[in-house]
């Protein structure tokens, strides 16, 4: 099963159904002429035209709602199908995915696919979408979307810094030591409710920013560096400027 070849077999049909409306119109725009002019045969003549050409629109619409009513939209997800058709339209237009069905990571958004109710979340928020290549036209519009908004690094990384100081105060750590980056979220977001406005892929995503806006050092003169870890579960993966995928676990601050 195949989306495009769906969407393909409606496009005559759409084409039907547009025709007759428009010849509808039509009638009806001499059918008021008429009307007002006083025309009566002309009257008559067009609205048996109107008659016809509504059975006619009727049909079509049949015939479109039959196609659609044979689209298994069920079987379409549950046999795994708009999920490698969506994988295969993201590496035709150049958007990043990992992960695997039903779960899948479209830095900075995370893709779930309800293939019992065949819904797509992106992050929390439901999409009515099954058609692939529209999916993915709407993820990567997102994506350039967030890019574009105004960020201000130094502000963010104060804020990092601030955390981690706490952190390190909370946890022992000597000056200068690495600390886990998910450490320090946990301090940004100290309340549930607020990592529902500033979840973990949003915090991934302004590190990715944060990472390739080339800064050092925060307002007063503080520098960091980010680490890594073995322990892959605390690791953060970011795509930089160029796309290419970064995986940082830690960071730490120092004079």
């Amino acid at each position: 099963m195949n989306y495009e070849e769906f969407y393909a077999a409606l496009q005559p049909q759409e084409k039907e159904v547009k025709d007759r409306l428009a010849s509808l119109q039509k009638l009806f725009k001499a059918v008021g002429k008429e009307t007002e002019s006083g025309d009566v045969k002309g009257l008559s003549r067009d609205l048996s035209a109107m008659a016809e050409a509504a059975e006619l629109l009727l049909a079509a619409l049949k015939e479109m709602d039959g196609t659609v009513s044979g689209f298994d939209t069920r079987a379409y997800f549950e046999s795994g199908e708009f999920a490698q058709q969506m994988l295969d339209a993201c590496k035709e237009k150049g958007v990043d995915v990992r992960g695997e069905f039903p779960v899948y990571e479209m830095f900075p958004y995370r893709v779930r696919l309800d293939a019992e109710n065949q819904d797509i979340y992106i992050d929390r928020k439901k999409v009515q979408c099954m058609r692939p290549q529209s999916f993915v036209d709407t993820v990567k519009a997102g994506q350039e979307k967030l890019n574009k908004v105004h960020f201000n690094e130094l502000n963010f990384v104060s804020e990092l810094a601030d955390a981690y100081d706490l952190a390190a105060l909370k946890l022992n750590k000597r000056p200068g030591a690495d600390i886990y980056l998910m450490s320090l979220y946990k301090f940004l977001t100290p309340m549930g409710r607020f990592r529902k406005d500033y979840d973990q892929q949003s915090f991934a995503f302004d590190l990715a920013r944060l990472y390739s806006s080339g800064i050092e050092e925060t307002k007063n003169g503080r520098r960091f560096q980010f680490g890594s870890s073995r322990n892959q579960s605390k690791a953060i993966r970011i795509l930089d400027k160029n796309g290419k995928e970064q995986y940082f676990a830690t960071i730490c601050f120092y004079e």
